[in-house]
């Protein structure tokens, strides 16, 4: 995993921000915030499940970001800028740009506007986030996502968050500029998002209070919800994923034991659901118990695989995205 000092400058770089979303202020680099204990962590949960392959062929991005202390966050990632299409996943750039239209006073947040967001994002509902968008329109939220304030999609990072086409059979009619999808993420873009969400950064604090209370209650139970609820229930789950084919994505900030962390992770594979649910388990407990699973001895983390690996996967086929 090269490149480290690189891209952990560039997520620092872009982590902080304020002012209107066509303004931009200094953002501050937190050199203090690195951490390569939680790297070599990452990097030996990954090994442990025997995913070191997916990683190489660029299969499998994932950041993890330790917010306990949102003031200096301790950071480690695999591939975090390499885009993929993540399906539904990127229907949080949705719900960003409408409470920029609420904010402006160019939409309401009444009963019907909330209970359609909440269908978007806990249910992954397809015809609400087309509504959504259709309502917000497209290109006012790709400038959103391009704006100097957020930077969500960024080419000289490789991209990030893109919705480039209604989540319905329509054809794309904005596809990203670097990698032609219609749907796409990177992982650290992502990453970013949660951060500024749980900073109060997006749009406002009380918009960003919000906004993560509808991420929150997530009701459909795969990969990273499925991975913690089995092992600790007691978590709370902030979160969006997405599925398509065999893309699996998933997204979310966790709070567990008195941490909060961030964990982002995207993937092109029939095994795609299984790795998330195992990744999800591994990661928490390097934020939550790294007295159990120690970067020098990631064997726990492969017994804990081979308990998930029993949950049955089926691979997923589908003509348009599915959640």
């Amino acid at each position: 995993m090269s490149h480290f000092l690189m891209v952990f400058t560039a997520f620092f770089m872009l982590m902080t921000a304020a002012g209107p979303a066509g303004s931009a202020q200094p953002q501050p680099f937190l050199p203090e915030s690195c951490d390569p204990r939680l790297q070599q962590g990452l990097e030996n949960c990954i090994a442990a499940l025997r995913l070191n392959e997916a990683v190489r062929t660029r299969n499998l991005s994932v950041v993890l970001v330790d917010i306990t202390d949102p003031e200096c966050p301790r950071l480690a990632y695999a591939n975090p800028n390499h885009m993929m299409y993540a399906a539904s996943l990127p229907k949080i750039a949705i719900l960003l740009a409408a409470f920029e239209r609420i904010d402006r006073g160019e939409m309401e947040l009444d009963a019907p506007t909330l209970e359609k967001l909440k269908q978007m994002i806990r249910r992954s509902s397809n015809d609400a986030a087309t509504e959504m968008l259709n309502r917000v329109g497209q290109d006012f939220l790709l400038e959103v996502l391009q704006s100097p304030r957020y930077r969500l999609y960024d080419p000289e990072a490789d991209g990030g968050l893109w919705v480039g086409k209604e989540y319905s059979k329509s054809s794309a009619r904005r596809r990203d500029p670097l990698h032609h999808l219609s749907h796409g993420a990177t992982a650290l873009q992502v990453a970013r998002f949660y951060y500024l969400l749980e900073t109060g950064q997006l749009v406002s604090p009380e918009h960003s209070r919000t906004m993560k209370a509808i991420l929150g209650s997530p009701e459909i139970n795969h990969k990273f919800v499925k991975g913690l609820k089995t092992l600790h229930p007691d978590s709370t789950i902030y979160r969006k994923s997405g599925t398509w084919q065999d893309f699996h994505c998933d997204s979310a900030l966790i709070e567990h034991e008195g941490h909060r962390y961030i964990a982002v992770a995207l993937s092109q594979s029939p095994d795609g659901g299984r790795w998330l649910s195992e990744l999800i388990v591994a990661m928490d407990n390097l934020i939550c118990r790294p007295e159990s699973v120690t970067p020098d001895d990631p064997t726990r983390v492969a017994s804990m695989a081979d308990v998930r690996r029993r949950s049955n996967y089926p691979p997923r086929t589908s003509s348009g995205p599915v959640e």
